[in-house]
């Protein structure tokens, strides 16, 4: 393992897509989504320490997510799991992150990725990974890695990637699209040369950096103002007057899509970010007529492609339901078309301007 080499793991997030499971003060990356016996997290962390030391691992999170960082992943060192005063998306999470690691080590090479994809070959990730390493190693790039899209799915973003390649499978990006509608999704599988954007980045920390100075001045000076901070006793009160200052903007449109020096490397691997129940029904056991069911006591009687998430102790019986997820927390049942998943934001919003905070 390289010395040079850090992953930072973005875990701020609140996952409201995977509400009622999925809350505020417990979101979906310190949950076991799955039924595998690890949380998502978890099952990053352990993920990462197959490529770089566990001392090289960084968790960035929200405040309030500390002590549950600290309780799942024993094993990273209590100074490597950093707190972000208030939600800013994912630029000024990674800003955060490189500037930490510039002062530390001028050298530094970084991954920064989610918290809460599921990645099955955790094999032909790691290769993945190493090409990434390898690629910004040599040239000034700033590097995410691409799915083969498997079908039109309007929930992720999509990259579009010259035909030839810039070195072996590493191919210059051409476009981002965010979220497109389902016609146009269509047309880009159609197409062949567009891929899911995993939103899991690989660069030179002095790059990505140059790049922010570049594309987010306003976000990298509040940085810069503060940088001497950072690595010392005064950090957390650093961040508390940076995060303030910060604009509220993801690493995409912030920089990645304003780069000229973005590459993509095409993967191979399963992945999913969960970022939805549908998502999860792709990724779990079904029963002969498709339906995902994670409960002990449910009982399915002519139903059909039904996500399916109870209590154990909760008997449920499911008929005449078709392509609809079910999911039952201690004090709220959602039950809603799959087809309208994508809408479980705009449910979650009508629920606190009703109801205020209290299912969140």
């Amino acid at each position: 393992m390289n010395k040079h080499h850090y992953v930072a793991i973005m875990a701020g997030g609140i996952g409201s897509r995977f509400w009622p499971m999925s809350r505020t003060n417990y979101p979906k990356q310190f949950l076991d989504v799955l039924g595998t016996g690890k949380t998502l997290i978890q099952q990053t962390f352990e993920r990462y320490t197959k490529l770089v030391p566990k001392e090289n691992i960084y968790v960035v999170t929200a405040d309030e997510y500390v002590s549950i960082v600290k309780k799942q992943l024993p094993d990273i060192p209590e100074a490597n799991v950093l707190s972000e005063p208030s939600r800013k998306n994912t630029a000024p999470c990674i800003a955060y992150i490189a500037f930490k690691l510039i002062q530390k080590d001028p050298k530094a090479l970084m991954i920064a990725a989610p918290a809460d994809h599921l990645i099955i070959d955790t094999g032909e990730f790691l290769a993945t990974a190493k090409r990434a390493f390898e690629f910004v190693d040599h040239i000034n790039a700033l590097v995410t890695i691409g799915i083969k899209p498997s079908y039109p799915n309007t929930g992720y973003g999509y990259i579009q990637h010259d035909t030839a390649e810039a070195a072996p499978e590493v191919y210059k990006v051409k476009t981002f699209t965010e979220k497109p509608n389902t016609e146009l999704a269509r047309a880009f599988i159609a197409s062949g040369d567009f891929l899911w954007n995993a939103g899991i980045f690989t660069w030179k920390v002095k790059n990505v950096l140059a790049a922010f100075e570049k594309h987010l001045p306003e976000v990298y000076e509040v940085f810069a103002a503060e940088k001497d901070h950072f690595n010392t006793d005064g950090e957390q009160e650093a961040t508390a007057r940076i995060y303030p200052q910060c604009t509220n903007i993801s690493i995409d449109f912030g920089v990645m899509e304003k780069a000229d020096n973005v590459y993509v490397i095409p993967a191979s691997f399963s992945w999913s970010d969960l970022g939805t129940w549908h998502s999860a029904w792709e990724n779990m056991e079904k029963d002969y007529w498709g339906n995902a069911v994670a409960g002990k006591k449910v009982m399915v009687m002519d139903a059909k492609n039904c996500m399916v998430h109870v209590p154990d102790n909760k008997l449920v019986v499911l008929q005449g339901l078709e392509e609809f997820i079910l999911v039952d927390t201690k004090d709220v049942l959602l039950v809603c078309k799959k087809e309208k998943e994508q809408e479980i934001k705009e449910y979650v919003a009508e629920v606190k301007r009703n109801m205020g905070d209290k299912f969140l």
